[in-house]
Order: C-alpha cells, then sequence, then structure tokens
C-alpha cells in the first residue's frame, strides 16, 4: 500500500494532508506529554493550556517585560529547582534536595537529619557555604548567528570548534560589563540554539527542615513508588547586599526580594484538575533510535545493576549497625539508590510499552519516506544503517567507562577518588609552578579531605574495595586492568590490607599531617602511596585505552543524532516537537489523575496522612513516625490545612517530569502553588525514553501538607505569616 501511494501523486497530497492532520490532533490528545520551552508558549501551547483549564497567560508565566513565574523558579544547587514563596526570599525546595546541606549541619549531638532543624527567628537560619540559586534572565534564539557559520562539509571536530568559538563571543556580548553569566546551549540536539543568561545568589541560608522520619519517610523503599507518603520539603532563605543584588555570605545582608513570588493555594486538588510544572528538567532521549534502547535494556543498566546491589548490600549494613555511619553515608546511599531503582523501572517500563518494537516500527515508516524522495534519502536515507554499524561499539566503551567509574569513582573506592583530585598538585610541584598557586592547592585539599573525612568509615571502604575489584576483574577486559590489579590477582585481600595500612587516603590524620608539612619533596611520598598510584593508573587506562575511542564515537554519534532530529522534524512536520531536556526552564502541564499499574488494580490520586500511620513501623528508620505526628493525626487536629476530616499528603498527575524537577513548583490554573514535585511513578520512569500517558504520573507533595508540618508540627508559623495563602 506504501508503495502505491508514493507512486501516485495524487494519492501522495491526500496522504501528506491526512498524516499531518493526525499528527496535529495526536499533539492534541497527548497534550500531557512534553517540556515546552517557556519564551515559546506564546506561539505552540497556551491556546492548549487555557482549553485544559489554564487562566493566564503566556505573559504570566514568561515575560522579560514584568514581573512573572519565571523569576520565582530556580535552580537550587547544581541539580534541583527550589521556587520564591514569600515577598523576603524564603523558597521551598524538596528536602532530597537540601539534604546535602542538611547533613553538613548535623553532628550525632545535633541530629537535623534524625531530628529536623526549624529556625524561629531569621538570626538561626544557617548559612551554606558554596550553596547557591540561579535565576534565568532572559533567553535568545541564536540559531541563525551559530549555523551560518557551519556547514555539511566540516568535520564534527571542526563544526564543535565553531560552534564554541562562537558561543564564547555571543557569551562574552551578553555578559560585558554585567553580573550576569550566561551559556549557549543546543536544542533539538544542535538544530537550534538559545542563549540563557542568568543571576546567581550566593548567599543561601537554611530556614527549616522536618525530620527524615518525614522529609524522607519511606526512603529507598518507598522511592519512585506510589502510593506514596513522603513530606519531600526545606525551606531555604536567599540574602542579598543592600541593593538586592548577589553577594558572598555576610551578616550585614539582607533578604532577598523578590520580582515576583508564587501565591500558596488552599483549595487542594481533584481529579482533571489543571497542574502546570515549571522547573529545570535534566535530560531526556525521546528521539534516540531502538539501538540506544536495546543498549539501554540488554547491556548497560544490567551491569549496572549488578555492581551497584553490592554497593548497597555492603553500605546498608554498616548503616544498619552504626548511627554514625548511617549519618555519613546517608546521601551517598541515596545517590547510588536513586538510579539503581530507576533503572531497573526503565527496563520494566520499555518493555512494558514495547518501546524498542515501537521504536522500530516508526524507524520503518522514517527509512520508507527518506527513501521517497532524492534528496532526502541522501540527507537522511543512511541515518539508520549507520546507527546500526556505531552502537556496538559505542555501547561496549560506554559500558566500560561507566564500569571503571562505578568502581573507581561515583561513590565506588572513595579513597582511589580522592587520591585523584591531587594530581593537580603533583603536576604543579613538578612544572615548578609559583609558591602562592601551590600553597592555594594545598589549601583547596585540606578542605576537600576535611570535608571528605567527616562522611568516611574506613572499615566500609575496605568492604567496597574488596567487593568492587573482584566485579572490575569479573566484568572487564583483563588488557583494561590497572597493573596493581595483574600484579595482585587472586590476592585483592592482601592488596587490600596493604593500602589501608599504608595509605595517606585511608586516615584523616595522616592527611592532615602531610598537607600541613607538605614540600616539594613531599610529592615523592605522595606517588609511592599505593592508593595514588592506584588512581593514576586507573585515569591511565581511562585516558589511554578508553576516552580517545569514546571521544570519537560521541563525536559521530552527535552527527548522527543532529542528522536524525532533523529528519524527524522534516517527517512529523505539523506535529510540535518538543526539545530534549537539557537543564534549562522548562514548561510541561497535564490535569491530575490516578492510574492502573497492573490488572485490576487503580491508584487514585491523593495520599493522605492514614496511610503514613499505615506504614508506622518502629523497628524500621525509614518508617519510624513521630510521635507527635502521630498525636496531630489521633487528635485530627489538621487546622484549616486538611480536607474533609483527611490530612492531605501527595498527589499525581500526569505532567512529564524527569531528574532536575525535583523542587519544582505544581501550579493550578489560577497560578497559584498546590504542591512540589518530587518524584514519579515507578511504572512510568521510561518516560525520558518514551512517555506513556497510562502510567507516567510525576509525584508531589501537597503544598497543604508542607504548611501543616511547619504550623502544627514545627510550631514555625512565624514563617506562614510571610506567605500569600490564597483560600
Amino acid at each position: 500500500m506504501e508503495l502505491w501511494i508514493y507512486k501516485s501523486k495524487i494519492m501522495k497530497k491526500l496522504f501528506s494532508s491526512l498524516l499531518l492532520s493526525f499528527l496535529i490532533a495526536l499533539t492534541f490528545v497527548r497534550a500531557d506529554e512534553g517540556m515546552w520551552i517557556p519564551m515559546l508558549l506564546d506561539r505552540f501551547n497556551i491556546d492548549i493550556m487555557q482549553r485544559e483549564g489554564f487562566k493566564l497567560t503566556a505573559e504570566d508565566i514568561y515575560s522579560i517585560n514584568k514581573a512573572s513565574m519565571k523569576d520565582a523558579v530556580m535552580i537550587f544547587g547544581g541539580g534541583c529547582t527550589a521556587e520564591l514563596i514569600s515577598p523576603e526570599g524564603l523558597i521551598i525546595t524538596n528536602h532530597h534536595c537540601g539534604y546535602r546541606s542538611i547533613q553538613r549541619h548535623s553532628t550525632v549531638e545535633h541530629d537535623y537529619l534524625t531530628n529536623g532543624f526549624w529556625a524561629m527567628s531569621r538570626d538561626e537560619e544557617l548559612p551554606n557555604p558554596g550553596l547557591t540559586v540561579t535565576f534565568l534572565v532572559r533567553m535568545e534564539d541564536v540559531s541563525d548567528r551559530i549555523l551560518s557559520k557551519v556547514n555539511d562539509a566540516m568535520s564534527e571536530e571542526e563544526r564543535e570548534k565553531v560552534v564554541r568559538e562562537e558561543s564564547r563571543k555571543i557569551v562574552e556580548e551578553a555578559t560585558k560589563r554585567t553580573i550576569f553569566k550566561a551559556q549557549v546551549k543546543p536544542f533539538y540536539l544542535g538544530n537550534q540554539y538559545f542563549l540563557i543568561i542568568q543571576k546567581v545568589y550566593r548567599d543561601v541560608r537554611l530556614v527549616g527542615a522536618p525530620p527524615s522520619a518525614i522529609g524522607k519517610f519511606g526512603g529507598d523503599t518507598d522511592n519512585w513508588m506510589w502510593p506514596r507518603h513522603t513530606g519531600d520539603f526545606s525551606l531555604f532563605r536567599i540574602y542579598a547586599n543592600k541593593d538586592n543584588e548577589p553577594a558572598e555570605y555576610s551578616p550585614d545582608n539582607r533578604p532577598y526580594h523578590p520580582a515576583y513570588f508564587f501565591p500558596i493555594s488552599l483549595k487542594g486538588v481533584k481529579p482533571g484538575d489543571f497542574t502546570m510544572v515549571f522547573g529545570y528538567p535534566g535530560s531526556t532521549y525521546e528521539y534516540a533510535p531502538s539501538y540506544h534502547l536495546k543498549m539501554l535494556v540488554h547491556d548497560l543498566y544490567p551491569k549496572l545493576i549488578d555492581i551497584r546491589d553490592k554497593k548497597l548490600e555492603i553500605i546498608n549494613a554498616a548503616q544498619e549497625a552504626d548511627p554514625k555511619v548511617r549519618i555519613q553515608y546517608a546521601a551517598k546511599n541515596a545517590s547510588i539508590s536513586n538510579s539503581w531503582k530507576r533503572w531497573i523501572g526503565e527496563i520494566r517500563g520499555l518493555k512494558k510499552l514495547h518501546a524498542i518494537e515501537k521504536k522500530e516500527a516508526f524507524e520503518k515508516r522514517f527509512q520508507a519516506w527518506a527513501d521517497a524522495e532524492p534528496q532526502r534519502k541522501v540527507r537522511y536515507g543512511s541515518i539508520l544503517q549507520e546507527y546500526a554499524a556505531l552502537y556496538p561499539e559505542y555501547g561496549k566503551y560506554d559500558l566500560w567507562s561507566s564500569y571503571l567509574s562505578e568502581v573507581f569513582a561515583r561513590y565506588g573506592i572513595e579513597t582511589v577518588g580522592l587520591a585523584r583530585y591531587f594530581h593537580t598538585l603533583v603536576s604543579m610541584v613538578e612544572e615548578k609552578a609559583p609558591p602562592e598557586k601551590v600553597s592555594d592547592r594545598v589549601m583547596t585539599l585540606k578542605k576537600r579531605t576535611e570535608s571528605f573525612f567527616r562522611d568516611y568509615e574506613p572499615a566500609v571502604d575496605r568492604q567496597l574495595f574488596l567487593a568492587l575489584v573482584k566485579k572490575y576483574e569479573e566484568n572487564m577486559p583483563r588488557e583494561l586492568w590497572p597493573p596493581t590489579l595483574v600484579k595482585w590477582e587472586g590476592k585483592e585481600e592482601k592488596l587490600m590490607e596493604r593500602l589501608y595500612r599504608k595509605s595517606i587516603f585511608t586516615d584523616a590524620d595522616r592527611m592532615k599531617d602531610f598537607l600541613e608539612g607538605f614540600t616539594s619533596a613531599s610529592v615523592k611520598k605522595l606517588k609511592k602511596d599505593p592508593a595514588y598510584r592506584l588512581s593514576e593508573e586507573v585515569a591511565e587506562v581511562y585516558l589511554s585505552r578508553i576516552w580517545p575511542e569514546m571521544q570519537n564515537l560521541e563525536l559521530k554519534k552527535k552527527r548522527l543524532d543532529r542528522i536524525y532530529m532533523a529528519g524527524q522534524m522534516a517527517f512529523r512536520q505539523g506535529e510540535h516537537l518538543y526539545p530534549d531536556a537539557n537543564f534549562t526552564l522548562r514548561v510541561t502541564y497535564g490535569q491530575v489523575k490516578g492510574y492502573e499499574p497492573r490488572d485490576a488494580v487503580y491508584y487514585l490520586h491523593m495520599s493522605t496522612l492514614k496511610g503514613v500511620m499505615e506504614k508506622d513501623n518502629p523497628d524500621i528508620y525509614d518508617y519510624h513516625v513521630p510521635e507527635k505526628l502521630k498525636e496531630l493525626y489521633r487528635n485530627k487536629d489538621f487546622g484549616p490545612y486538611g480536607e474533609n476530616g483527611r490530612m492531605p499528603v501527595c498527589f499525581i498527575a500526569t505532567n512529564h517530569t524527569t531528574g532536575g524537577n525535583s523542587g519544582s513548583p505544581v501550579i493550578n490554573a489560577e497560578g497559584h502553588l498546590i504542591g512540589v514535585n518530587f518524584d514519579r511513578a515507578w511504572e512510568g520512569v521510561m518516560s525520558d525514553l518514551m512517555y506513556n500517558p497510562d502510567q507516567c504520573r510525576n509525584i508531589s507533595l501537597d503544598i497543604r501538607y508542607a504548611l501543616f508540618l511547619i504550623d502544627k508540627y514545627a510550631g514555625a508559623g512565624w514563617l506562614l505569616k510571610e506567605m500569600k495563602l490564597v483560600k
């Protein structure tokens, strides 16, 4: 039938018209999917949003001419989102986004992770050196300027160089004589470019956080799952100088006065309500070919899941046995388990969705379209064949690179990871760098090592060393073994004992003495250190045997991705395609809605405090409900935050989110804050690769639960007085 259609010009025109109508209709049917550029909402999305119930305008969301919602949304730290909820610089994000800051203020004597922290005045708010929040000032399409400098005759290396240089010029022009920072980001895999201008505030203080028994309730068991009962929020405050501009921490700084902050709704949610999530999704791969999914499902994810199984087994046992280790390894455990559980869910979701088969079916249609017209065939006709040739090698090197990192970095063998930071110091001494620069580097390493040893337990690292070295030897080709592992093959336990007995990287006192007495002669001792030597060997394996080929393969893949994306945009002309997430500000919208995870089971849209009490188990740390919360529940003391005798905790909706959206504001049709996004339902985590409208759900904290905890549980009602509550 397809061949006959392509041979008939009349039928071809009719078919194209019908296809265009179908694709446009499909866009409306699946309006919940997509991560949209806020400055383009007026052109592509606002009509759909308003039909779904949104009562404001695109200008209310994003504007450079007046205060708008974009002025209340920010990057929190380096990988989350937060939002302003008062005219006094008060912001809310997730508990897990503020977790590292809360942990750094925690000790056994003042365990804010376990007991929570609540400032009862601004004088009690705690500074967090290094923590920043970053606001978008404006976006500008610079595609014409950049793409005019490149052409198809260039090699990918040449193209990259030209794009980098032109981007540098654009950034320099945009930030000259300003306090702004800027970057040029590719969209649609290099088919479009935007200039992103930002303002960074550097004095951010901890205001409040519930105990982990609330803010992390359910722990890793409930992570990625629905129903969820987690009070996943924390409060911080932005401080600025007397001119309301960014400044380093100072007691003289004042609360930041924003151009816009979100009013907070007390109305709650019901099925079918419009919702909008505004935040910074990290990365998605919606337009990847089937070969990419095959690589993840069959090769990469199973190996990474296996090695993280072992890490978590060791760390979990150590945390159960020692309260000090529980605090030290809390954030590490969360980081390891987060992706581990998501990978498991992605494999399951992709298989259930028959995602690979759907990609292959699309690719057949794409290939037929490309082959049907000579110019298209020249540009796009060989793309899928080139992918097929590339991915076996790309997948192999991606696995090797990931596996090496899992063992010797990414909370693997921590001593070896720490040792790598000393490479620059050795190079500076050997290259006779100025003494003041060497001293600065030593000071930097003192700070890093002090932070490292606060959250380090040698006994845990010993177990990780032995287990992960054996995993490495089982799963990596022998030619990629560091020489030390070759030498000590079969004697891994003796190697471990020798390294942890002799190395300065396994003992805080030895490290302190080394850095305090550092001279150029100390480099000889450092180069003989077994942990340092192993770190250098690992780096050599990566830099000489993996990285060069990986870079070459990445460039080839980048070229194919860009051309294939352009081809998909041409093939799907008439359909509004959103660009993959790239940690820039995006809007996603949908509706409050339950879902069916499996046959004969339906999940409601909301969880309540009753569910918290049903999960209560004093013998399990993650489910030990605080007594005060139980008392409030028994007395039904919910204040104005409850609903029909219940206390709502979380809700789900069809918003298309991913990592980086943690902490994002969830907005209702009137533009009021109704929740704080913090997770996705496990059945739908494959949405980074393929969105399933039946099962993809974002999970949000009901803002009323946060208000209830601040007021009734913490007794910090003074904070609510600076918010704008809407009934």
